[in-house]
């Protein structure tokens, strides 16, 4: 196997999960042991037995040392199962190690990492790369074990019977090793881009599914298909030349070991007419060969499986080395119950030391104000929302909490003290009962109850044939938008946070399921402060503060009718975007007045 240095370090990592297992490990060495020492008293029983039971005729003999090959064959097996049970559990624990070890730790890697890596490339490395990696420690280690004892223990033993023949027999190994290692050398890159090839299956699988409403709209499920295939083929491809190289690779060496098994024959056989062998030794002589030619010819399929690891280990700890940009200080500030006081001190940001996206953004949120932020598509209004549960950090100026910098408060309770309703809200393949409860696991049904009711959600619930217990499709996809964005605010209401995060969650509904979230959210933003982006003229009115951003700068601030008389940038944003917007409220508060009056 031609493994580099870099390759031996990353292979003891990998044993670094085996250390906790080192009982069950120890186990299966033992087992291990014990059925290659059987293994090799059986050539040594064959031997005595040709020499002693058949030229001295003795038939009780002949039928002792068989009934002791049978002993010797029951126990190989038994030893063999406990040996081969033993790694397979080790294997299964340091694969359910790794995939939980990966999970975890993506979990708590920033939104920076989430942004550059693909979610098919992590899908990859948590099935088949870890898949590759539990081969390698069930069959490549305990395997490698198996070849390096039986050759030692077989080699000396064939010394012992003939130097001279042994010295003969062992010529045809270097050949064998050299092809070993330049096979290795060639699969390893086929193998590394096999992982990679698997990755982009299944980032394209992933993609599919995910979009599959698009796909079908658009009527391209053919070209998504060859798409797919494309990837398949290239999977298939390379694990049929990696799988080609090893057909060739393992006939190649038994060819080469046949031929001496052949030279040796023929010697051999000589020194047995001549007298300087008995034939019993020469028979232990040939089983020992024998014996040593199996693991040769495993060496080349060794390398394959290590190859593979070695490429998967690569993947699987590109992952885990990744530190998150995201983190406590050491001495971090457990933030208990905020009173809701935020400060922008001279804000800047930009992802990746590129274009700033904010630059000297200042503003105060004063415990129970509404604050809106309005502005252009890519004018950094979610870039500020972000920043306040630090996905991001800023790189220029601070942040405060109740007077503490975010970068100094512990996350788990900074965010704990933050309400985030998204516009896009996500939620699980769970029922509606667990989606509401997910940021209060231990809630009871009447809490989830009084926040499906004060999101204006529990009469909808109960209408349904399993109520709370009604199961929610994957990311929501049996509810419509105005249901799903009002589950959303029952789950923000039951966690009851000082601080609430708003990407405007009415600006792609219908005016009927606006005015629903909208008395939903009243209820919501009771007693808290409250950060919304807004792009429906009835959040922004309630705001006691609106920032007006522009290429990543506040440009305005004040309420709606100051900014309206000043006549500036806003009274632009409200000529295009907002004036018609109040003329279909006046509209639709005219109609329902009517309505009332007439009933």
């Amino acid at each position: 196997m031609n493994l580099k240095r870099q390759d031996i370090q990353l292979l003891f990592k990998l044993f670094g999960f085996l250390r906790q297992y080192y009982r069950y490990m120890t186990g299966a060495f033992l087992s291990l042991v014990a059925a290659t020492g059987f293994s090799l008293v059986v050539p040594r029983l064959v031997g005595q037995a040709i020499d002693a039971g058949l030229a001295g005729g003795d038939v009780q003999f002949l039928f002792t040392y068989a009934l002791w090959i049978v002993a010797s064959g029951i126990l190989r097996g038994v030893f063999t199962f406990l040996q081969s049970y033993l790694g397979e559990l080790v294997s299964a624990r340091i694969a359910y190690d790794i995939r939980n070890a990966l999970y975890d730790h993506i979990q708590r890697l920033s939104f920076d990492y989430h942004n550059k890596m693909n979610t098919g490339q992590l899908m990859s490395r948590a099935t088949a790369d870890v898949d590759a990696v539990r081969w390698f420690i069930s069959f490549g280690v305990l395997r490698t074990i198996r070849v390096v004892l039986l050759f030692v223990s077989a080699g000396v033993l064939l010394f012992s019977l003939n130097w001279r023949l042994t010295l003969i027999s062992f010529a045809c190994l270097p050949v064998i090793g050299v092809w070993a290692v330049l096979t290795s050398a060639r699969t390893r890159k086929i193998w590394a881009d096999v992982q990679q090839y698997i990755a982009d299956m299944g980032t394209v699988l992933h993609e599919n599914l995910s979009g599959i409403r698009v796909v079908k709209a658009f009527h391209r499920e053919d070209y998504e298909a060859a798409k797919f295939e494309k990837q398949a083929k290239r999977v298939y491809k390379g694990s049929v030349t990696a799988n080609r190289i090893y057909s060739v690779n393992s006939p190649a060496m038994s060819f080469v070991l046949l031929l001496a098994t052949g030279l040796i024959l023929w010697l051999g056989g000589r020194d047995v007419i001549s007298g300087r062998l008995t034939p019993g030794e020469f028979s232990q002589f040939i089983l020992y060969l024998l014996m040593i030619s199996q693991p040769v010819r495993m060496l080349g399929y060794i390398g394959n499986v290590t190859s593979r690891a070695v490429s998967a280990g690569e993947r699987i700890f590109e992952v885990l080395d990744a530190e998150p940009t995201i983190k406590d200080a050491p001495d971090a500030i457990k933030l208990s119950r905020s009173k809701g006081l935020i400060n922008f001190e001279n804000v800047s940001f930009s992802y990746d030391s590129a274009e700033p996206v904010l630059s000297d953004v200042s503003f105060e949120a004063k415990p129970g104000q509404v604050v809106a932020i309005v502005g252009a598509t890519g004018s950094g209004k979610t870039t500020i929302i972000s920043l306040i549960p630090r996905f991001y950090d800023v790189t220029g100026g601070r942040i405060t909490i109740d007077g503490i910098d975010t970068r100094d408060i512990n996350l788990s309770s900074l965010r704990r003290n933050l309400g985030i309703v998204q516009q896009d809200v996500f939620l699980f393949s769970a029922s509606i009962h667990d989606n509401i409860a997910y940021g209060k696991p231990g809630a009871t049904r009447a809490e989830v109850e009084a926040a499906a009711g004060a999101a204006r959600l529990h009469d909808f619930v109960v209408s349904l044939p399993k109520g709370y217990d009604t199961w929610v499709g994957e990311r929501g996809i049996t509810l419509s938008g105005g249901q799903r964005q009002r589950l959303a605010i029952a789950r923000t209401i039951l966690t009851n946070p000082p601080i609430l995060i708003l990407d405007d969650a009415t600006s792609s509904v219908d005016t009927e399921t606006e005015y629903l979230i909208q008395q939903a959210l009243a209820h919501l933003l009771e007693g808290r402060t409250t950060l919304v982006i807004a792009q429906r003229l009835s959040t922004i009115k309630r705001a006691d503060l609106i920032l007006v951003i522009q290429d990543g700068c506040i440009v305005e601030r004040g309420r709606h009718e100051e900014l309206l008389k000043r006549d500036g940038f806003y009274r632009k944003i409200y000529d295009l975007q907002l004036r018609d917007q109040e003329e279909a409220s006046f509209l639709q508060e005219g109609r329902r007045h009517r309505e009332e009056v007439g009933g």
